[in-house]
Order: C-alpha cells, then structure tokens, then sequence
C-alpha cells in the first residue's frame, strides 16, 4: 500500500482561528539565546589567544607591563561582549520577523506583520508584489527569504530564524502557497535566485581534474566545455615552481552546467550517456 507524502509545508504553516501563519521564528527565546551566545562566544574566541599569552607571561615572570596587557585585552573583551549583546538583542528584537498571518483564511485582505516586540498590518491590495529570493553557494541553498514589497518602495524581509522548518522548504511550494493565499488582489508573486559568487582565486577555484569528477567527463575536455558555458578560468605559476603553469576555474556556475550537461545526456540514451566531443 503506498504511503501518503508528508506535508512539504509541515512546521512552516499553520492554522489559526483568524488566518494561515507563516512562521519564520518557531521559538523566540531559542532565537535570542543563539543570537547571545553568539555575542559572548566570539569576543572571548578572537582575545583568547592574547588573554592566554598574557596570562602566561605573568605567571612566569610577574611583569608588571604584561599584567597591565592583561587588564586591558580583558576590559576591551567585556566592553566587547556588553556592546555585541546590546546590539544583537536590539537587531533581534526590532528586526525579525516570528511569522506572517495571511487573514482571513481564503483570499486574504491584509496581513499582520509580527516582530518580537510589536506587530502590524498590511493590507492585501497595498502589497505591490512578493519576492522569494533564494540563495546558493556551490550548489547547495544557503538561505532563502520572503521580501514583501509594500507601496512607497517600503520592503519587509523575513528571513528564517536558528534551525527554523522554513529554511528547508521547497521554493516553488512556498510559491504557491503564497500565491494562493493572495489570489484575490492578484498580488505578484515572484521568484528569485541568487549566486555566490566570491570565490577567492585561485585557493578556492577549481581545477581540472574537480571539474571533470563533478562534470563525469574526462580531464582533456574540461577546457573546451569550460569555454563553451562561459566559465572563467585562471592561470598562473605556483610559488616555487619554475615553469608549471596551472589552470583553475571559477566554480560559480559549476553546479549548473552540470545540470545542464546531465540534461542532455538524457535527450541522448542512443549514446550510453558519454559527453560527445566539444566541437563536433
């Protein structure tokens, strides 16, 4: 007997006695204890290393001069941790947004907004349009997030909180439950997606040999399949050889033109799947 698919929108939506909410921050307070671990955690990880140096110093010789580093590098730290704290409760709490309740439940007339401290609404028809913008690093999504474009060039963007269910949704789903939900005031949903595209070069570019393993084609025709899909290549010496030239590749678009390729391997299964040959 077949089994029933789960809800791709389990965790992201839910039901009230007003509306459809969609959740972006599931529990507030897990949210403002990693936003204040984050806080404390990264001053102390940065002047560890010193603080310990200091300390060291001290123990051993009882310098004066290094006991007095050690008082500074330690006040700068809590000044450090006091203010990163403050500034994330005060980023958090004003600028996050817990859910979107779409109200009432068929054809929403208005929206109500709400952040950690407040909320407010939006009506439907002022809404110009919604955006989800998705965004990937190497193939892999790192983020995605709901902008709501109101009149006046006003823009409200929720973004998922720690762990949040949201942040694991497919994004033609969410599409259509938005678009849906708006069905009335035929408010434009759209969709966007972004490339990471800063790759330091050439540490983080790709060689030949990567490319073909991620393109399953051999080594020889990387370059000419490079060329044809755009991709940016570099070369250079490395430090300490004398004549070795080597060529890397932006990574950029490397994941989508192995889509791309695997693609046509399956318009041709007369040809068992092999890349044929760049220029014929």
């Amino acid at each position: 007997m077949a089994t029933r698919d789960p809800d791709p929108l389990a965790g992201v939506v839910s039901a009230t006695a007003a509306g459809e909410r969609l959740v972006f921050v599931p529990s507030r307070l897990r949210e403002l204890g990693v936003a204040l671990g984050a806080s404390v955690l990264v001053p102390l990880w940065i002047a560890a290393p010193l603080i310990l140096a200091f300390l060291v110093v001290v123990l051993l010789t009882g310098s004066a001069v290094a006991r007095t580093l050690l008082w500074i590098v330690l006040g700068l730290t809590v000044l450090a941790v006091v203010g990163l704290v403050l500034g994330s409760m005060w980023v958090v709490s004003a600028g996050m947004v817990r859910w979107i309740e779409f109200r009432p439940r068929e054809d929403a007339a208005h929206l109500v907004v709400a952040r950690f401290l407040r909320s407010s609404t939006v009506a439907a028809a002022d809404l110009e349009r919604i955006l989800v913008v998705e965004r990937f690093r190497l193939g892999q999504r790192k983020s995605i997030t709901v902008v709501l474009h109101t009149g006046c060039g006003g823009e409200i963007a929720c973004e998922p909180g720690f762990r949040a269910p949201v942040s694991l949704v497919d994004a033609p789903c969410l599409l259509a439950w938005l678009t849906a939900r708006l069905a009335r005031d035929r408010t434009a949903v759209e969709y966007r997606k972004e490339l990471d595209q800063n790759f330091a070069c050439p540490e983080e570019w790709w060689t030949p040999s990567a490319l073909a393993a991620l393109w399953q084609v051999p080594v020889g025709a990387v370059d000419a399949l490079a060329d044809r899909h755009g991709i940016r290549t570099y070369r250079y010496t490395p430090r300490g050889a004398a004549t070795e030239t080597v060529t890397v590749y932006h990574p950029g678009r490397a994941h989508e033109v192995a889509e791309e390729l695997r693609g046509e391997r399956a318009l041709r299964p007369e040809a068992g799947g092999a890349e044929p040959t760049p220029g014929t």
